[in-house]
Parts: structure tokens; C-alpha cells; sequence
């Protein structure tokens, strides 16, 4: 099973997040330090989940953790069983039948992109309208829902449209995938305002986590002495793109013209010099692309507005479109 970034179902916790540990905390010598319950800090994070993060604790102890020994403060304070947890009235959300609340349906990832392999998975994203009974109540609704088994992850209608105006790219994706399996009128009203939610911040989301990322991988050569070739092949995947939203206009996923050369980064192929030299080119078209473009300063709100309050309504009235 494949981990994925922030925005994707395998989130990672960032440096600074308070966390819960789930099992006890031992010291070198194998002793319990700390106990199931402990309370500390992220101090470094991993690049994925599959690795361990860094966790201090009050009294200054530090221990590696994996993710799955880990959950948020906020989180632990309302999982099943805690006292006074609403999830123990509410029992389990997904007895609503969220799933079937789909109205977007898209395939992303290296399929969309021209980039698959034989091996490669097919991730499904999209996103998912809740009855408003549900919305309103004391309980909520979750962010996303995700299917491990199936690569699956639907957004929240809301948290959606607000990833998607910050200019996340792997929400922009979602809507200029041309892998749609399912969509809804209403979706179809969203795919049809799309080019709302791009605007300038596009340089800054795209080209500042691009920088972070590099920045660490050149941490990681320096320590380790090795990088994910893969995760290397997709940053600069997202310059690529990114240059191309500024220019265009447009959300350019399948990136398969530059297929043998992003391949002979994930093949590792391509000397680290030439990687570094490729990105600090891709960085100058950034920057002159963003003195070029014609996009607007920020995205259109009002628009994203009104498409949110028309769906509420659609909800409120169970006339799921």
C-alpha cells in the first residue's frame, strides 16, 4: 500500500503538532518511561509513514513513534471509549451511509498523470455531499473518507472547495483530471468553474513546497546519503505543472511528454547534479511565468460561495443531484 502527502488519506503529522502516544514510551533500556496516554511534541517528521517521527515528551524525554502509535491530542480526546466522547453516542459515522453520498468520482495519481507502470495502483479522489441532518448535528461529518483497500479518499464538499482555493495541487488535479468516472450534475457545475480556483497562489502552494521539500532531501543526502527517487520525479512533476497553470491557464496532469526524462529520475538514471540543475531552471520559468501570467491575485471566493451555499440547499431539500 502506497503512503501518500498532507492532502492525501495518509496525512503526516507536522514538527510542532501535539500528539498522544498509544502504547508506552521505553528508554534504552527497555523500561517504560512513559505510559500509555503520554503527551508530547513532534519534533521531526518523517517523509512518509513508513518511518518512524521524533516525539518529546513534558519532562524532555524524546522516543521514535511510528504513525500508528500515534493520534492528535484533539483526536484522543474524542476516540470511542474516552469519557464523555461524542463518538460514543454517535457510535460510527459510517453507519450513515457516507459512501453513497458521492458526487464526484476521479482517478489521480501516476495513471492521470502518464506516468503508470505495470505495478503502478489507481487512485480514486472526489468528493462527497452529506445530508444536512448530519452536517447540522452535534457530531459532524469527517473530512474525508477513505478506503485503504481500494485507494479510495472522498473530500468533504467544504474542505474540498477550500483546499482546492489555497491552491492545493493534488485538489487542483482533481478537477482537471480527464479520468472522471462519476459526476453528478452538481459536480458537473464544479468541474464547468474550475478555472475559479486558479490564481497566483498557485506560485507560492506549487514552488514553496517544492523548495521545503528539496531542502530536506538535500538534508537527508547529506545524512543518509540517499533520497526517494520516486517523491523526487513528482516535485518535479509539480514545477512542471505549475509553470504550465501560470502560462496556460490550465491544470496540466498528464505530464507523459516529459515521461523518459521524470522516469530516469524515479530509475535513478538522472546524476543529482542534474536533477538540481533541472529544478533550479524550473524555479526561473516559475518566477518568470509569475511576472507573465494573467491569473488573478487570489481565487474567485464568491463563486466558490455560491456553489457551496447551492449545494447545501440541495442537501437540506435530500435532492441529491
Amino acid at each position: 500500500m502506497k503512503s501518500h502527502t498532507h492532502t492525501s488519506p495518509k496525512f503526516i503529522y507536522s514538527v510542532g503538532t501535539q500528539v498522544v502516544s498509544l502504547k508506552a514510551v521505553q528508554g534504552s533500556n527497555g523500561e517504560a518511561v512513559h505510559p500509555v496516554g503520554a503527551v508530547g511534541v513532534v519534533v521531526r517528521s518523517p517523509n512518509d509513514r513508513q518511518h518512524s517521527y521524533r516525539v518529546r515528551f513534558p519532562d524532555g524525554f524524546e522516543s521514535a513513534l511510528h504513525h500508528d502509535n500515534l493520534v492528535l491530542l484533539a483526536a484522543y480526546k474524542e476516540m470511542p471509549g474516552k469519557q464523555g466522547s461524542i463518538n460514543d453516542a454517535n457510535q460510527t459515522l459510517s453507519t450513515h451511509g457516507l459512501f453513497d453520498r458521492v458526487i464526484y468520482r476521479c482517478v489521480v495519481g501516476s495513471r492521470a498523470f502518464g506516468l503508470a507502470t505495470e505495478e503502478s495502483d489507481t487512485d480514486r479522489r472526489g468528493i462527497y455531499l452529506p445530508p444536512a441532518d448530519l452536517d447540522w448535528s452535534l457530531y459532524g461529518v469527517p473530512e474525508q473518507l477513505e478506503n485503504d483497500a481500494t485507494e479510495e479518499c472522498y473530500w468533504e464538499l467544504q474542505k474540498f472547495l477550500v483546499m482546492a482555493l489555497k491552491g492545493n495541487p493534488n485538489i487542483l488535479e482533481c478537477l482537471y483530471t480527464p479520468l472522471v468516472e462519476h459526476a453528478t450534475p452538481l459536480a458537473q457545475q464544479l468541474l464547468d468553474m474550475r478555472d475559479a480556483f486558479l490564481s497566483r497562489l498557485v506560485y507560492q502552494t506549487y514552488n514553496g513546497y517544492v523548495m521545503s521539500q528539496f531542502k530536506r532531501m538535500q538534508a537527508d543526502l547529506r545524512n543518509q546519503g540517499k533520497v526517494k527517487p520516486k517523491h523526487v520525479m513528482h516535485l518535479i512533476r509539480l514545477l512542471l505543472s505549475g509553470i504550465h497553470v501560470l502560462r496556460e491557464g490550465f491544470v496540466p496532469v498528464d505530464v507523459g511528454e516529459h515521461r523518459e526524462r521524470l522516469f530516469a529520475i524515479k530509475k535513478e538514471e538522472m546524476p543529482w547534479d542534474d536533477i538540481e540543475a533541472w529544478r533550479k531552471d524550473l524555479h526561473k520559468e516559475f518566477d518568470q511565468a509569475l511576472e507573465e501570467t494573467n491569473l488573478p491575485e487570489r481565487p474567485d471566493y464568491e463563486r466558490a460561495n455560491e456553489f457551496l451555499v447551492r449545494a447545501r440547499r440541495a442537501a437540506i431539500a435530500e435532492d441529491l443531484p
